[in-house]
């Protein structure tokens, strides 16, 4: 097996680790280690761990260690690691968490035995080193008698591992040093797929613009390319392992996350692809990738749906708001129309333009489940697109109620535009957008939420795709539009609250907290709540709330409305008449 570090040409440490398994009773340790550098051999039987060879510059070491003494040999399996550092003639025994100082620390001068590599390994028993392991790379996972290390002797200089930026496993140090940000394991299977003796390349990228991701994509840290000269390596029977050491990915409470996994290059079309590369993550930090072929690796970071928590609450709230508010739009239209042909308000066809986009979307998000579900990806394409276009002509319609509010306001003498002008707006403008990205394609159609509590059963629904084009346009159309909603919104509260505060009526604070809550339905500000979902589960229901029943509380204000101007005229009617009644008494008296 061979080991290519991305930050060195020879180990400043070495570390070989497994499970001894022995009888129960007085297990002992068999130290045999002097000055050299051909072989280092690790065995172990059912009583005894031994360590035999020569790798060390100065140290000798003879003599056996009784470990029951240690609190050891209660238990008929120990795990074990050898610790080696070259640099300082040191070799360290853990058994469990009690250490062993095989050899002491000293400042070797000439050359140092390293680059430790297996050369054989013991036939299979039942009492041995079991989960054998070069750091953190396995070796095998079977039980075997023993294992033989063969060294090389470099220079032992202080400058000549310093100017390698390896990490050291005991706090004394030569120099300061940095963790490899990638290792390279090739398996023995590499040489048996060559046909002929030849060089294997390994390349690290440490710039990454040339590579290309996708929108929602990024690669983490560097890119490393394995080639074999002249040849096409793929299917190996044992994959080659690749270890990346990275910063931590911040995940976010949202219903967005990060995923972690090892992609490599097709070489053919030059895009990112998962096949052929099994992925292990050994921690925030580690990330280790099994690949059965050579090419460019690296670490991809993808945008993907979170599962969604209390999604079967969640629905049965969009469901039961979507329906009140379908219902209470239609009504709410059927009020308008009639009351239009009664009187000449300006801001009638407004509040019909909104009333009526409100009972698309809500009538369309009420049935996007059934329909998915009987219509697949060919329906959904076509739903999507109206959904989306509902969306964004009911998000038209309130920003044109805030502006019409505004010119009622501020505006006053100067009549306003004409309903054909708000028609063509709160109708004719979200239908750009819908258009240019159904020609682009592959972005409504069928899409999965999975729920936080049963992966295995999503729901599905009719609207945008989980594709990066369909995340795109999300950020840059529906994103963009509530933003700017919200944010006109808030204002025009704020400056119809400073114009109005005044009145006597709005002295009074149970007409004054509904003035702002119609008006607020009106003006869509209660979507800006979908800006800060990720902080709790109960700003998440709270907006799941407020959104699907928008249609109702709009019907409600109406009506609220029509019930105040009435109560207000025959309160008027009622005085008039009096008064006329006793000046008639008067004039007869």
């Amino acid at each position: 097996q061979a080991l290519v570090q991305s930050s060195g040409e020879n180990d400043m440490d070495w570390t070989f680790c497994g499970l001894w398994l022995h009888d129960l009773g007085s297990p002992q340790l068999d130290v045999n280690i002097s000055p050299g550098c051909s072989n280092v051999s690790v065995s172990a039987n059912r009583t005894t761990l031994s360590i035999h060879g020569q790798v060390t510059a100065q140290c000798r070491r003879f003599n056996g260690i009784q470990l029951d003494h240690y609190g050891l040999g209660h238990e008929k399996a120990s795990n074990f690691c050898l610790y080696w550092e070259p640099a300082l003639d040191r070799l360290i025994l853990q058994v469990k968490q009690q250490n062993f100082s095989l050899c002491r620390s000293a400042h070797p001068e000439g050359s140092c035995c390293t680059d430790l590599s297996r050369s054989s390994i013991g036939p299979e028993v039942v009492h041995g080193i079991k989960k054998a392991m070069i750091r953190t790379d396995v070796i095998s996972l079977e039980t075997f008698s023993g294992y033989t290390f063969k060294g090389e002797r470099v220079p032992c200089s202080e400058e000549h591992f310093c100017s390698f930026t390896v990490k050291t496993m005991s706090n004394e140090r030569l120099c300061e040093y940095e963790e490899p940000t990638i290792t390279v394991h090739l398996p023995p299977a590499l040489k048996l797929a060559m046909r002929t003796t030849t060089k294997v390349a390994v390349t690290f990228h440490t710039n990454t613009t040339f590579f290309q991701v996708t929108f929602s994509t990024k690669i983490l840290g560097e890119v490393v390319d394995i080639t074999v000269e002249n040849e096409i390596i793929a299917d190996l029977s044992e994959p080659i392992r690749i270890s990346f050491y990275h910063d931590a990915i911040q995940v976010w409470r949202s219903h967005r996350a990060w995923s972690r996994d090892c992609f490599t290059v097709d070489p053919v079309h030059v895009k990112w692809l998962a096949e052929g590369c099994v992925t292990s993550q050994r921690g925030v930090e580690h990330t280790e990738c099994f690949c059965n072929h050579l090419t460019y690796f690296s670490v991809l970071v993808e945008l993907q749906p979170r599962p969604v928590r209390h999604l079967m609450a969640l629905t049965v709230i969009t469901s039961l708001g979507c329906a009140a508010s379908f219902i209470s739009c239609v009504a709410l239209i059927v009020f308008l129309c009639t009351k239009s042909r009664q009187s000449k308000e300006q801001s009638v066809p407004i509040h019909l333009g909104l009333a009526l986009s409100l009972a698309v979307l809500h009538l369309l998000f009420f049935l996007t489940g059934v329909l998915a579900n009987l219509g697949g990806e060919a329906l959904c394409a076509w739903v999507g697109a109206g959904m989306h276009y509902s969306l964004l002509s009911s998000f038209t319609w309130m920003g044109i109620e805030i502006f019409h509010t505004f010119w009622l306001v501020y505006v006053v003498f100067t009549p306003s535009p004409k309903p054909y002008i708000w028609n063509l707006l709160g109708f004719g403008l979200p239908l750009i957008p819908v258009i240019i990205l159904v020609a682009v394609g592959d972005v409504y159609g069928l899409r999965e939420v999975f729920s936080a509590d049963d992966l295995s059963n999503p729901y599905q629904m009719c609207w945008m795709k989980d594709s990066t084009k369909a995340l795109l346009a999300h950020y840059v159309t529906n994103i963009t539009s509530v933003f700017l909603l919200v944010s006109s919104g808030i204002v025009m509260l704020i400056l119809v609250y400073r114009k109005i505060r005044i009145r006597d009526e709005w002295k009074q604070t149970q007409v004054a907290f509904l003035s702002i809550w119609g008006l607020s339905c009106l003006f869509g500000t209660f979507w800006g709540l979908t800006f800060f979902e990720f902080m709790s589960d109960l700003v998440l229901f709270f907006s799941c709330f407020l959104t699907s029943f928008q249609g109702f509380f709009i019907a409600l204000r109406f009506y609220m409305l029509e019930w105040m101007r009435k109560r207000a005229a025959s309160t008027l009617c009622s005085n008039s008449t009096g008064s006329t009644r006793q000046h008639m008494l008067q004039e007869k008296s």
